[in-house]
C-alpha cells in the first residue's frame, strides 16, 4: 500500500474554514516601555548593559539607591552628558564619570581585615596617619573601602568591599547585624552592672541594650563578651564609661557571622563564595 504524503496546511489567511482558531498575535517587545518589561526576557548581560545606578554602585561609591539620588541630582554625567533619568542603561565602552570624576565598573571584591592597634578607619587621612588602606592595599587591584569602622585602638575583625550594595546592608540598623567584642576593663565589672548593661542603659543619644552579655571568664570578672548590633560610634566603649569603667582592651571577634579565624593579627583573607552568599542572605 502507497503511503499517503502529508501535505502542510497553507491556508492560514482563512483558518476558520479548516476549523482552527487562529495563532495569537505576537507583542512585540518594546523598550520604550519599562513597564512592560519582564525580567528574563532579556539579560543585560547579553548585550553588556546593565542599569546606571549598578555601574555605579559596582564602583564602590555608594549602595544603589543611593546612586539614584546622584543621577536625579544631575552629577552623572555618560559620555559627557548629564543623565538624569532613572533606568538609563550603560554599555562597556561608556565613559561615566561623577562630577567630572571618572567611575570604573570593577569586580566585586570582598577582603576581611584582622585589624591591629594603631591604625584608623580611613580611605585618606590629612595628618597622614596609619590607616588601614595601607594593610590591604596588596588585597586587589580594585578599589575597595572598609564597611563601617573601628576606632584607632580597637582591633578586630573589619570587612573591606567594592559592593556599594552589601556595605549599606551591613551597615544598617534595620538589619540589625550581629558584631561580638571582647572587652576588658580597668576593674571587675559588678553584677548591677552587668544587669544595666544586658537590660538597656539610655546613653546622650538614646536607650541601648546589649543583645547578650558574658564573662569570657567566670573567674575574671574584668574581661567580657558583648554581642551587639547598633552601629552607633564608640558605642561599646560608650556603654562601659557611662557605668565608670576605663576599656583597656577592645577587640572585635566576630561581624556579620564571620570570625578571625586563621586571620593573624595584621593580615586578611578574601571571602569564600559561600560567604559572600551568606552575607546577601542577611
Amino acid at each position: 500500500m502507497a503511503k499517503e504524503q502529508f501535505t502542510p496546511n497553507t491556508n492560514r489567511d482563512n483558518p476558520k474554514k479548516e476549523g482552527m482558531k487562529p495563532p495569537p498575535k505576537k507583542e512585540k517587545y518594546t523598550d520604550n516601555k519599562p513597564s512592560e518589561y519582564k525580567p528574563g526576557k532579556r539579560k543585560n548581560t547579553e548585550e553588556g548593559l546593565v542599569r546606571l545606578n549598578k555601574y555605579i554602585a559596582d564602583s564602590g561609591i555608594c549602595s544603589r539607591r543611593e546612586a539614584d539620588t546622584l543621577i536625579q541630582a544631575g552629577v552623572i554625567s555618560i559620555n559627557g552628558k548629564v543623565i538624569t533619568a532613572l533606568g538609563t542603561k550603560v554599555g562597556l565602552s561608556d565613559v561615566v564619570t561623577m562630577s567630572g570624576e571618572n567611575l570604573r565598573r570593577e569586580k566585586l571584591k570582598y577582603v576581611l581585615l584582622n585589624k591591629p592597634k594603631g591604625f584608623i578607619t580611613t580611605v585618606k587621612d590629612p595628618r597622614e596617619r596609619k590607616t588601614v588602606m595601607q594593610l590591604v592595599e596588596q588585597a586587589c587591584k580594585e578599589r575597595i573601602v572598609p564597611v563601617g569602622r573601628l576606632d584607632r585602638n580597637t582591633t578586630g575583625l573589619l570587612l573591606f568591599t567594592n559592593d556599594g550594595d552589601l556595605a549599606k546592608k551591613l551597615t544598617h540598623p534595620k538589619h540589625k547585624v550581629r558584631k561580638i567584642y571582647q572587652v576588658e576593663l580597668n576593674k571587675p565589672l559588678t553584677k548591677n552592672d552587668f544587669l544595666a548593661i544586658s537590660e538597656g542603659i539610655t546613653l546622650e543619644d538614646g536607650q541601648i541594650a546589649a543583645d547578650k552579655i558574658a564573662f569570657v571568664n567566670p573567674d575574671k570578672k574584668n574581661t567580657i563578651g558583648i554581642e551587639i548590633h547598633s552601629g552607633k560610634n564608640h558605642i561599646v566603649r560608650r556603654i562601659f564609661e557611662h557605668l565608670g569603667y576605663e576599656v583597656v582592651k577592645l577587640d572585635r571577634t566576630m561581624f556579620a557571622g564571620l570570625t578571625k579565624k586563621e586571620i593573624p593579627r595584621g593580615k586578611f583573607r578574601h571571602l569564600t563564595d559561600q560567604e559572600i552568599k551568606f552575607l546577601k542572605m542577611l
